[in-house]
Protein backbone atom coordinates (compact mmCIF):
# COMPACT_ATOMS: atom_id res chain seq x y z
CA UNK A 1 0.00 0.00 0.00
CA UNK A 2 2.87 2.35 0.75
CA UNK A 3 4.34 1.94 -2.76
CA UNK A 4 0.89 2.37 -4.31
CA UNK A 5 0.51 5.63 -2.40
CA UNK A 6 3.95 6.84 -3.47
CA UNK A 7 3.30 6.02 -7.11
CA UNK A 8 -0.08 7.72 -6.94
CA UNK A 9 1.47 10.88 -5.47
CA UNK A 10 4.27 10.94 -8.05
CA UNK A 11 1.79 10.41 -10.86
CA UNK A 12 -0.41 13.22 -9.57
CA UNK A 13 2.55 15.53 -9.14
CA UNK A 14 3.77 14.81 -12.67
CA UNK A 15 0.32 15.45 -14.13
CA UNK A 16 -0.03 18.70 -12.21
CA UNK A 17 3.36 19.94 -13.27
CA UNK A 18 2.82 18.83 -16.87
CA UNK A 19 -0.30 20.94 -16.94
CA UNK A 20 1.75 23.89 -15.71
CA UNK A 21 4.41 23.69 -18.41
CA UNK A 22 3.75 26.10 -21.23
CA UNK A 23 5.78 27.00 -24.28
CA UNK A 24 5.32 30.62 -25.31
CA UNK A 25 5.90 31.86 -28.84
CA UNK A 26 9.13 33.77 -29.39
CA UNK A 27 8.50 34.38 -33.08
CA UNK A 28 6.89 32.42 -35.91
CA UNK A 29 7.64 28.73 -35.46
CA UNK A 30 9.88 29.20 -32.41
CA UNK A 31 8.86 28.76 -28.78
CA UNK A 32 10.44 28.76 -25.34
CA UNK A 33 9.62 27.27 -21.98
CA UNK A 34 10.95 29.64 -19.30
CA UNK A 35 11.70 27.78 -16.09
CA UNK A 36 11.34 29.19 -12.57
CA UNK A 37 14.28 31.04 -11.01
CA UNK A 38 14.28 28.67 -8.05
CA UNK A 39 16.37 25.51 -7.68
CA UNK A 40 15.38 22.05 -8.96
CA UNK A 41 12.56 20.58 -6.87
CA UNK A 42 10.35 17.48 -6.99
CA UNK A 43 7.48 19.79 -7.94
CA UNK A 44 9.23 21.22 -11.03
CA UNK A 45 10.90 17.90 -12.03
CA UNK A 46 14.25 19.67 -12.28
CA UNK A 47 12.97 22.01 -15.02
CA UNK A 48 14.25 25.28 -13.58
CA UNK A 49 15.98 26.17 -16.85
CA UNK A 50 14.77 27.30 -20.26
CA UNK A 51 13.99 24.88 -23.10
CA UNK A 52 13.52 25.76 -26.77
CA UNK A 53 11.06 24.35 -29.30
CA UNK A 54 11.25 24.73 -33.08
CA UNK A 55 8.50 23.84 -35.56
CA UNK A 56 9.81 22.22 -38.76
CA UNK A 57 8.23 20.42 -41.71
CA UNK A 58 9.43 17.10 -40.26
CA UNK A 59 8.28 17.69 -36.69
CA UNK A 60 9.39 19.31 -33.45
CA UNK A 61 13.01 20.06 -32.61
CA UNK A 62 13.79 20.57 -28.94
CA UNK A 63 16.64 22.78 -27.79
CA UNK A 64 17.78 20.75 -24.76
CA UNK A 65 15.78 17.85 -23.37
CA UNK A 66 15.10 18.40 -19.66
CA UNK A 67 16.22 16.55 -16.55
CA UNK A 68 15.28 12.92 -17.21
CA UNK A 69 12.30 10.89 -18.40
CA UNK A 70 9.52 12.55 -16.39
CA UNK A 71 10.70 16.03 -17.32
CA UNK A 72 11.11 15.10 -20.99
CA UNK A 73 7.65 13.55 -21.11
CA UNK A 74 6.14 16.70 -19.58
CA UNK A 75 7.91 18.85 -22.18
CA UNK A 76 6.70 16.60 -24.98
CA UNK A 77 3.13 16.86 -23.71
CA UNK A 78 3.36 20.65 -23.68
CA UNK A 79 4.66 20.68 -27.26
CA UNK A 80 1.80 18.47 -28.43
CA UNK A 81 -0.67 21.01 -27.08
CA UNK A 82 0.67 23.47 -29.64
CA UNK A 83 0.77 21.03 -32.54
CA UNK A 84 0.43 17.25 -32.70
CA UNK A 85 3.57 16.04 -34.46
CA UNK A 86 6.59 13.85 -33.64
CA UNK A 87 9.75 15.08 -31.96
CA UNK A 88 12.38 14.46 -34.63
CA UNK A 89 15.47 15.97 -33.02
CA UNK A 90 17.01 17.39 -29.87
CA UNK A 91 19.93 19.83 -29.93
CA UNK A 92 21.97 19.86 -26.72
CA UNK A 93 23.60 23.15 -25.76
CA UNK A 94 25.29 22.05 -22.56
CA UNK A 95 26.12 19.38 -20.04
CA UNK A 96 24.26 20.42 -16.90
CA UNK A 97 21.69 17.81 -15.88
CA UNK A 98 18.54 19.62 -16.98
CA UNK A 99 19.98 20.31 -20.43
CA UNK A 100 20.43 16.72 -21.58
CA UNK A 101 19.30 13.98 -19.20
CA UNK A 102 16.01 13.80 -21.13
CA UNK A 103 17.92 12.64 -24.22
CA UNK A 104 17.25 8.96 -23.57
CA UNK A 105 13.49 9.49 -23.44
CA UNK A 106 13.38 11.40 -26.73
CA UNK A 107 15.76 8.94 -28.42
CA UNK A 108 13.38 6.11 -27.53
CA UNK A 109 10.63 8.06 -29.29
CA UNK A 110 12.77 8.18 -32.44
CA UNK A 111 14.43 11.60 -32.12
CA UNK A 112 18.01 12.15 -33.27
CA UNK A 113 20.27 13.93 -30.78
CA UNK A 114 22.70 16.66 -31.97
CA UNK A 115 25.55 18.15 -29.92
CA UNK A 116 29.00 19.71 -30.20
CA UNK A 117 31.87 17.31 -29.49
CA UNK A 118 33.05 19.25 -26.43
CA UNK A 119 29.56 19.07 -24.96
CA UNK A 120 29.47 15.30 -25.47
CA UNK A 121 32.88 14.87 -23.84
CA UNK A 122 31.72 16.73 -20.71
CA UNK A 123 28.43 14.83 -20.60
CA UNK A 124 30.26 11.51 -20.58
CA UNK A 125 32.79 12.66 -18.00
CA UNK A 126 30.25 14.13 -15.58
CA UNK A 127 27.20 11.87 -16.01
CA UNK A 128 27.49 9.95 -12.73
CA UNK A 129 28.12 13.14 -10.72
CA UNK A 130 25.25 15.00 -12.37
CA UNK A 131 22.78 12.16 -12.00
CA UNK A 132 23.63 11.66 -8.33
CA UNK A 133 23.22 15.35 -7.57
CA UNK A 134 19.93 15.57 -9.47
CA UNK A 135 18.39 12.53 -7.77
CA UNK A 136 19.13 14.00 -4.33
CA UNK A 137 16.93 16.97 -5.30
CA UNK A 138 14.36 15.12 -7.43
CA UNK A 139 14.21 11.45 -6.33
CA UNK A 140 11.60 10.61 -8.99
CA UNK A 141 14.31 11.01 -11.67
CA UNK A 142 16.31 8.05 -10.37
CA UNK A 143 17.22 5.56 -13.09
CA UNK A 144 18.01 8.12 -15.79
CA UNK A 145 20.20 6.57 -18.48
CA UNK A 146 23.05 8.27 -20.30
CA UNK A 147 22.34 9.05 -23.94
CA UNK A 148 24.68 11.32 -25.83
CA UNK A 149 24.49 12.65 -29.38
CA UNK A 150 23.84 10.55 -32.46
CA UNK A 151 25.16 13.43 -34.53
CA UNK A 152 28.39 14.76 -32.97
CA UNK A 153 29.45 18.06 -34.56
CA UNK A 154 33.14 18.85 -34.43
CA UNK A 155 33.53 22.33 -35.94
CA UNK A 156 33.27 25.57 -33.98
CA UNK A 157 30.48 26.63 -36.38
CA UNK A 158 28.19 23.83 -37.61
CA UNK A 159 25.48 24.68 -40.13
CA UNK A 160 22.70 22.19 -40.81
CA UNK A 161 19.00 22.09 -41.59
CA UNK A 162 16.14 20.10 -40.09
CA UNK A 163 12.76 20.14 -41.79
CA UNK A 164 13.62 23.21 -43.83
CA UNK A 165 14.83 25.28 -40.84
CA UNK A 166 18.43 26.46 -41.09
CA UNK A 167 20.37 26.21 -37.84
CA UNK A 168 23.90 26.83 -36.67
CA UNK A 169 25.40 25.21 -33.56
CA UNK A 170 28.33 27.38 -32.48
CA UNK A 171 31.06 26.90 -29.90
CA UNK A 172 32.82 30.04 -28.69
CA UNK A 173 34.68 28.65 -25.68
CA UNK A 174 34.17 26.82 -22.39
CA UNK A 175 31.78 28.68 -20.09
CA UNK A 176 29.43 27.56 -17.29
CA UNK A 177 30.39 23.99 -18.26
CA UNK A 178 33.17 22.89 -20.64
CA UNK A 179 31.79 22.57 -24.15
CA UNK A 180 28.83 24.95 -23.76
CA UNK A 181 27.41 25.84 -27.18
CA UNK A 182 24.67 28.05 -28.63
CA UNK A 183 22.06 27.54 -31.34
CA UNK A 184 21.54 30.33 -33.85
CA UNK A 185 18.53 30.51 -36.18
CA UNK A 186 19.64 33.04 -38.81
CA UNK A 187 16.31 33.48 -40.60
CA UNK A 188 14.32 33.93 -37.39
CA UNK A 189 17.16 35.87 -35.71
CA UNK A 190 16.69 33.80 -32.56
CA UNK A 191 19.67 32.87 -30.39
CA UNK A 192 19.42 30.07 -27.82
CA UNK A 193 22.38 30.75 -25.55
CA UNK A 194 22.16 27.93 -23.03
CA UNK A 195 24.00 28.81 -19.84
CA UNK A 196 26.28 31.38 -21.44
CA UNK A 197 23.57 33.95 -20.64
CA UNK A 198 21.56 34.39 -17.45
CA UNK A 199 19.05 37.20 -16.95
CA UNK A 200 16.84 38.01 -13.95
CA UNK A 201 19.10 35.84 -11.76
CA UNK A 202 22.78 35.71 -10.88
CA UNK A 203 24.90 33.35 -12.96
CA UNK A 204 26.95 30.74 -11.13
CA UNK A 205 30.63 29.93 -11.48
CA UNK A 206 31.41 26.33 -10.57
CA UNK A 207 34.85 24.76 -10.02
CA UNK A 208 34.63 23.40 -13.59
CA UNK A 209 33.52 26.73 -15.10
CA UNK A 210 36.06 28.92 -16.90
CA UNK A 211 35.35 32.57 -16.18
CA UNK A 212 37.96 34.01 -18.58
CA UNK A 213 36.86 31.80 -21.47
CA UNK A 214 33.19 32.42 -20.60
CA UNK A 215 33.71 36.16 -20.86
CA UNK A 216 35.50 35.77 -24.21
CA UNK A 217 32.76 33.45 -25.49
CA UNK A 218 30.10 35.99 -24.58
CA UNK A 219 31.94 38.78 -26.37
CA UNK A 220 32.36 36.65 -29.52
CA UNK A 221 28.74 35.49 -29.48
CA UNK A 222 27.64 39.11 -29.08
CA UNK A 223 28.39 39.72 -32.77
CA UNK A 224 25.34 37.70 -33.82
CA UNK A 225 22.48 40.00 -34.92
CA UNK A 226 19.92 38.40 -32.62
CA UNK A 227 16.53 40.03 -32.31
CA UNK A 228 15.46 37.48 -29.70
CA UNK A 229 17.80 36.08 -27.05
CA UNK A 230 16.61 32.97 -25.24
CA UNK A 231 18.92 32.71 -22.21
CA UNK A 232 19.66 29.64 -20.13
CA UNK A 233 17.70 31.13 -17.24
CA UNK A 234 15.33 34.09 -17.09
CA UNK A 235 12.88 35.65 -19.49
CA UNK A 236 13.29 35.76 -23.28
CA UNK A 237 15.13 39.00 -23.84
CA UNK A 238 17.38 41.15 -26.03
CA UNK A 239 21.05 42.07 -26.10
CA UNK A 240 20.53 45.12 -23.88
CA UNK A 241 19.41 43.06 -20.89
CA UNK A 242 21.87 40.24 -21.64
CA UNK A 243 24.73 42.76 -21.66
CA UNK A 244 23.61 44.38 -18.42
CA UNK A 245 23.10 41.17 -16.45
CA UNK A 246 25.63 38.73 -17.94
CA UNK A 247 28.10 40.44 -20.28
CA UNK A 248 28.91 43.34 -17.97
CA UNK A 249 29.14 41.06 -14.94
CA UNK A 250 31.56 38.63 -16.62
CA UNK A 251 33.71 41.47 -17.95
CA UNK A 252 33.88 43.11 -14.52
CA UNK A 253 34.71 39.80 -12.82
CA UNK A 254 37.61 39.14 -15.17
CA UNK A 255 38.95 42.69 -15.13
CA UNK A 256 38.63 43.17 -11.37
CA UNK A 257 39.89 39.77 -10.26
CA UNK A 258 42.80 39.93 -12.72
CA UNK A 259 43.89 43.22 -11.18
CA UNK A 260 43.46 41.81 -7.66
CA UNK A 261 45.49 38.70 -8.52
CA UNK A 262 48.25 40.69 -10.22
CA UNK A 263 48.47 42.85 -7.09
CA UNK A 264 48.77 39.70 -4.90
CA UNK A 265 45.73 40.80 -2.90
CA UNK A 266 44.86 37.31 -1.71
CA UNK A 267 41.46 35.74 -2.24
CA UNK A 268 39.97 36.86 1.08
CA UNK A 269 40.88 40.51 0.59
CA UNK A 270 39.81 40.45 -3.05
CA UNK A 271 36.39 39.08 -2.17
CA UNK A 272 35.90 41.50 0.75
CA UNK A 273 36.76 44.49 -1.43
CA UNK A 274 34.18 43.53 -4.07
CA UNK A 275 31.14 42.21 -2.22
CA UNK A 276 29.10 45.29 -3.08
CA UNK A 277 28.36 45.58 -6.80
CA UNK A 278 25.12 47.63 -6.88
CA UNK A 279 24.50 47.15 -10.61
CA UNK A 280 23.79 43.46 -10.04
CA UNK A 281 22.07 43.42 -6.63
CA UNK A 282 18.62 43.17 -8.23
CA UNK A 283 19.41 39.71 -9.62
CA UNK A 284 17.86 36.77 -7.78
CA UNK A 285 20.47 34.72 -5.88
CA UNK A 286 22.94 37.63 -5.81
CA UNK A 287 23.43 37.19 -2.06
CA UNK A 288 24.18 33.47 -2.33
CA UNK A 289 26.25 33.44 -5.53
CA UNK A 290 28.18 36.71 -5.86
CA UNK A 291 30.79 36.02 -3.15
CA UNK A 292 31.26 32.50 -4.46
CA UNK A 293 31.76 33.84 -7.99
CA UNK A 294 34.37 36.33 -6.77
CA UNK A 295 36.21 33.60 -4.89
CA UNK A 296 36.31 31.17 -7.78
CA UNK A 297 37.15 33.82 -10.37
CA UNK A 298 40.10 35.04 -8.30
CA UNK A 299 41.48 31.54 -7.78
CA UNK A 300 41.11 30.60 -11.44
CA UNK A 301 42.82 33.77 -12.63
CA UNK A 302 45.55 33.58 -9.99
CA UNK A 303 46.37 30.01 -11.06
CA UNK A 304 46.77 31.14 -14.68
CA UNK A 305 49.23 33.97 -13.95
Amino acid sequence: MRWVAVLFLLGGMTSAWSAGIEFRQVTTGVYAYVGPLTDRTPENLGLNNNIGLIDTSEGWVFVDSGAGDLAAKALEKAAQKIKSQPVVAVVNLGSQDHRWLGNDYFARQGAKIYAYQGTVATQKKMFAQLQSSLVRKVPALKGTKMKTADKVLDAEQNSFSIGGVAMQLNFYGDAHFPGDAVLWLPKQQVLFTGDIVYVDRMLGIHPWSNVVSWNAAYQSMRALPAEFVVPGHGRVTNWQQADAETGDYLAKLVETMTEEAENFSGVGAAVSANVNWPAFKHLKHYDSWHKRNLNRAYLQIEASL
